[in-house]
């Protein structure tokens, strides 16, 4: 076999196996907070949430160029086989959090999936290096196009793997990384080449320190701005949240100057001049800032309200949820391998502008599409919607990489991945902060009025009816997103002498899976829509960006 291909397979695997952990914890949730013994209803319980959701993309956004940096000095082969290697470890780790231990567990996984996120950090930010490295100019769009299919091939593995696995034991979702972390470890550690790097320059330790801790303070900012305040359904008003982003952006604004001046700097930053790398960068930062949260959003749309109301029990929503979203997963494997092809065959120029800009442009159509349905939507149209986005998300990523890594020399291509890697991140981060944000102040400002009404409409007492309204409207949103009934755990809090006065019939339709999907349908897709069009708003620009480069 040629060396090529042989990294094509080893780099195609470790995708393989972040993308299957991705998708494997996400609808795993359930079982975790069930199997730990978590209530999401509590505001721990809601913090635990976003730490499983965005811990791992904080490490990533925060450190992949200094990863990238330190591959390039030290070699990509050493780094990118210790990055199996540590997700190995954490994976073991993970898989031995006890049941039932609680907040205490809580933390630990919390913990570990930081350390499995430094590993997949590796993985990551040299997978494609060594991908560009080894495929001549005119191959290596058709790699990338193949190694983004293995990447959506393996977020829908996770999602079947996880509803099988998570059904018996949480535990095991962490034990189905290992073997594959084994295997790449040992696969790379004795078939990949070191490639020459550059051994003859310093770390610059003054500008990963800058850059690493600002980004570290922005993301941190951008995740607690989710958390409610005593004052706010959000917590942007937060002296934590403004102190870090202010901390942040500072940090970030510093290090330029200074990394300007470095004798050896951690990135040149002149490779920003060159308009291949600095315009796929920006249009990659404006796509994920578009599409980073929405899809998040839709899931919760169909877990939390279409699948309930259509019949599916509230426990396999998630599962199911997943089987929903399979139309974008086929856009993505049908047209990435093609849009490489096309790329490699019109030239390294032309190719990458004209698919990308196709690609964005498919994004906006599908976005218009989802924006427009009903809450109670036919299938048909909203699976063309999906099936829109995921072809532009194929014309887009693989051409939109092949751009970035083309322009780059060679003893910069791990720093240059890196900085590429964390716009993708940095960008998903804005977006989930930016979109949660609007859909939970707008569901927030509407859903204590709905729930009052719809809890006295159901003939529940008003003292009880104004206790459900004043649930915090996020706690009552990613509860049903978990799968898990919230009016039923409040319920349950009562005592039989304070619902002696409520019949069997009005507490049976209050607890069933039915009545809060009801509730917080119309609040929730009012927030939702407004989300859609920003999106559409900023596809616009990341088309634009991307056409001129």
């Amino acid at each position: 076999m040629q060396y090529k291909w042989t990294v094509l397979a080893n780099t195609t695997l470790g995708g393989l196996m972040a993308s299957i952990n991705g998708t494997i914890v996400m609808i795993s949730l359930p079982a975790i907070f069930d199997g730990l013994k978590v209530s999401p209803l509590s505001g721990y319980g809601f913090t635990f949430l976003l730490w499983i959701l965005m811990g791992y993309m904080i490490v990533t956004a925060s450190f992949l160029v200094s990863f990238g940096r330190l591959s390039d000095l030290h070699g990509r082969k050493r780094f990118y086989s210790l990055g199996f290697i540590i997700f190995a470890i954490a994976s073991v780790a993970l898989s031995l959090v006890p049941s039932g231990s609680g907040y205490a567990g809580a933390l630990w996984i919390v913990i570990l999936r930081l350390v499995q996120a430094i590993g997949g950090g590796f993985i990551m930010v040299n997978g494609v290096a060594l991908l560009t490295d080894a495929f001549p100019d005119n191959e290596r769009g058709k790699a990338l196009g193949i190694n983004q299919v293995a990447f959506v091939a393996g977020s829908f593995i996770g999602l079947v793997a996880g509803g099988i696995l998570a059904s018996i034991d949480f535990h095991l979702i962490f034990v189905v990384n290992v073997p594959i972390a084994i295997a790449g470890a040992l696969w790379s550690l004795y078939y990949l080449k070191e490639e020459k790097t550059a051994t003859a320059v310093h770390m610059d330790y003054i500008g990963n320190a800058l850059l690493s801790a600002g980004l570290i303070l922005v993301t941190l900012a951008f995740t607690y701005a989710l958390v409610p305040s005593p004052v706010s359904s959000t917590g942007w008003s937060s002296p934590f949240v403004l102190g870090s982003l202010a901390a942040g952006l500072a940090m970030i604004a510093v290090f330029i100057p200074v990394e300007l001046r470095q004798k050896d700097p951690m990135f040149n930053l002149k490779l920003f001049k060159i308009h291949l790398f600095s315009f796929g960068n920006v249009a990659l930062l404006f796509n994920s800032m578009a599409r980073g949260a929405v899809m998040f959003l839709v899931i919760i749309w169909l877990q939390g309200i279409y699948l309930p109301l259509h019949g599916v029990p509230i426990s396999q929503t998630p599962f199911w949820a997943g089987i929903y979203t399979v139309p974008l997963m086929l856009g993505v494997v049908i047209t990435g391998p093609i849009s490489g092809y096309l790329t490699d065959r019109m030239g390294p120029r032309n190719g990458p502008r004209f698919f990308s800009t196709l690609g964005l442009v498919i994004n906006f159509i599908g976005i218009a599409f989802l924006s427009i349905l009903h809450p109670d939507f036919h299938l048909l149209p909203f699976i063309s919607a999906l099936l829109l986005i995921g072809i532009g998300s194929g014309f887009f990523s693989a051409p939109n990489t092949k751009s970035i890594m083309d322009s780059l020399p060679q003893l910069e291509r791990g720093a240059g991945n890196g900085v590429r890697t964390t716009f993708a991140n940095v960008g998903s981060l804005i977006s989930m902060a930016l979109f949660f944000t609007m859909a939970i102040t707008i569901f927030s400002s509407t859903f204590p009025h709905v729930m009052m009404n719809a809890a006295i409409s159901a003939g529940l007492p008003s003292s009880i009816s104004a206790q459900l309204s004043s649930i915090p409207a996020s706690s009552m949103l990613f509860s049903s997103f978990l799968g898990i009934n919230p009016i039923k755990e409040y319920i349950s809090q009562y005592n039989a002498s304070e619902l002696s006065g409520i019949s069997p019939s009005v507490l049976g339709n209050v607890t069933s899976d039915t009545f809060i999907p009801k509730v917080i349908s119309q609040p929730f897709v009012g927030g939702l829509q407004i989300a859609f069009y920003i999106s559409i708003a900023l596809l616009v620009i990341a088309a634009i960006i991307s056409f001129l480069r």
